[in-house]
């Protein structure tokens, strides 16, 4: 690998400390305190020569990338749209005037789409998830992430990753994945189901959502989600990583969104999640911020690139982080 990250120098890259607090009954609460193993510095690095973010272009498939799209489409199927839907989500159309210009929405044969959801309390730093994305039990996780619309920074662990894999046996003692630290609270913990009743209690109504509360069934559906992508996403590719993660806009239901997390688990690089399934009104903010609400969006502050497009996103990340 290029380079590893410097922890101690980005704040929102370490384990978690402080003096325990109660555990709740309902699942097991582990404490990360351990120091994290790292000496080396991150590697500085720059944008492709005469690199040009695309246009946007809504509801668009580069040909090369058909089947790419399909194969990650198929978890709509298998999950049932689970991901793609902020808690408490609903819709209604209204005429065109009811809904100004300068605020984000769908149009439909001459009316406007009003979506809105029911949010609970927000945590004031990002959730920390190390997980990769051929794992059926981090993909619980990534599903409750987006019906909570909660905003992670993800630490991906793909097999043979040198860096993330081995801080978390140091933080909790286990090769397990997924693993979740809040900093907000100083609580971290492995299993899918006790992160999810965790996020859901703290963060949420409480409630679990049907398709996340059926056992086994969940875990082999999400297995079965994961059958157009086999492979994609879990193992390492040398890589440089930055100073500074990547943010992206993005949720878990859309395909699109997906192909760019493979590449970003395979090539190890931290990134900020924006979740912004439907409903959530951080796509509001993206409309604000780049007058276009389309997933997913990524802000480079290593490069200072940001772009729309995930064909396109796929060959910046692989161009600027690949190790040559």
């Amino acid at each position: 690998m290029a380079g590893v990250l410097n922890i101690h120098k980005f704040p929102l890259l370490r384990s978690v400390h402080g003096s325990p607090k109660t555990p709740r009954k309902s699942f097991p609460i582990i404490r990360a305190t351990s120091e994290t193993p790292t000496s080396s510095t991150s590697t500085s690095v720059t944008a492709p020569p005469n690199f040009e973010p695309p246009k946007p272009k809504r509801f668009a498939v580069r040909p090369d990338k058909t089947w790419d799209i399909i194969g990650a489409s198929l978890a709509l199927f298998f999950r049932l749209g689970t991901g793609v839907f902020v808690n408490g989500y609903s819709v209604s159309f209204v005429s065109k005037d009811a809904i100004p210009p300068d605020q984000y929405s769908l149009e439909v044969s001459g009316y406007k789409v009003k979506e809105t959801s029911k949010l609970g309390p927000r945590p004031e730093k990002p959730i920390e998830i190390y997980e990769f994305e051929g794992c059926p039990f981090c993909r619980k996780v990534r599903e409750i992430v987006a019906v909570l619309d909660l905003d992670v920074l993800f630490y991906p662990c793909p097999q043979n990753g040198p860096t993330f894999r081995p801080k978390v046996v140091q933080m909790g003692g286990k090769k397990q994945f997924p693993y979740m630290v809040d900093p907000n609270t100083g609580t971290a913990m492995y299993e899918s189901d006790d992160i999810i009743k965790y996020l859901v209690q703290k963060y949420g109504d409480g409630s679990i959502p049907f398709m996340l509360s059926l056992g086994l069934l969940t875990t082999l559906t999400e297995g079965f989600a994961m059958i157009g992508r086999m492979g994609k996403g879990s193992s390492y590719t040398p890589s440089k990583l930055p100073p500074k993660p990547v943010e992206l806009w993005a949720y878990e239901g859309s395909p699109f969104c997906k192909i760019v997390r493979e590449v970003l688990v395979e090539l190890e690089l931290p990134h900020i999640f924006r979740s912004c399934a439907r409903g959530s009104p951080k796509r509001q903010i993206l409309f604000e911020k780049t007058g276009h609400f389309q997933a997913p969006y990524i802000e480079d502050p290593n490069t200072g690139v940001q772009m729309f497009e995930s064909a396109e996103i796929v060959e910046y990340l692989k161009a600027t982080y690949a190790s040559s």
